[in-house]
């Protein structure tokens, strides 16, 4: 296991959690890269801590929206499971959670709009299930966010062009959670190895 703050500073490295840019209604951007969570050595409280020194004192004052990229998550690598999303999401303090006015979630897939659909209202309370907003290609995103706002992966754009050619992967029917990227795979961020990575000092 890593260190407390090695956790830290590698969730930090990787950017999983940003802050840049405002969207068309001018509200603050928080950027969520979902493939970029190294769940298997990084414990939900270190994410907390991280979120509470970081993130947090800059959404105090002004609304903000979540843009959260979905794509290419898998349960086993970077996906903390529903009781840490809760444990986090819980933990949110109360202005900041009266500051958050919309989530674009892009490329939820098939199983993250069953689960919302059947479990958002009672796992997530304060109304963050109403609003959640799908957004199930980039081009859409544009609609609410000014493209330079924010920085979209390459891998998020692959896997757009993806969709566009396998329609079916939208409802669950195909995968491509093996597809390589630029020569690594999909549970690879940033083409770094999260297991021997040791950062440098923040």
């Amino acid at each position: 296991m890593l260190s407390e703050i090695e956790q830290l500073q590698l969730i930090k490295k990787l950017q999983i959690f940003k802050i840049r840019g405002r969207d068309k209604r001018g509200r603050l951007i928080l950027r969520i890269i979902g493939k970029f969570l190294p769940a298997k050595v990084v414990n939900k409280e270190i994410v907390k801590k991280y979120l509470e020194e970081k993130i947090y004192p800059e959404l105090e004052q002004l609304p903000f929206a979540v843009v959260y990229f979905h794509t290419d998550v898998e349960k086993s690598e970077n996906f903390a499971g529903v009781s840490a999303l809760r444990s986090i999401y819980d933990a949110i303090p109360v202005n900041v959670k009266e500051n958050l006015e919309s989530v674009y979630f892009v490329h939820p897939g098939l199983q993250a709009r069953l689960f919302f659909a059947t479990f958002g209202r009672f796992v997530f309370s304060g109304g963050l299930y109403e609003k959640l907003m799908y957004i199930s290609r980039v081009d859409y995103l544009w609609e609410h966010v000014r493209r330079n706002e924010i920085d979209v992966p390459d891998f998020v754009h692959d896997h757009d062009e993806d969709l566009e050619y396998r329609p079916v992967m939208d409802y669950g029917m195909e995968s491509d959670h093996l597809r390589v990227y630029g020569g690594t795979t999909a549970l690879d961020p940033s083409s770094v190895s999260i297991y021997s990575l040791r950062c440098t000092s923040a």
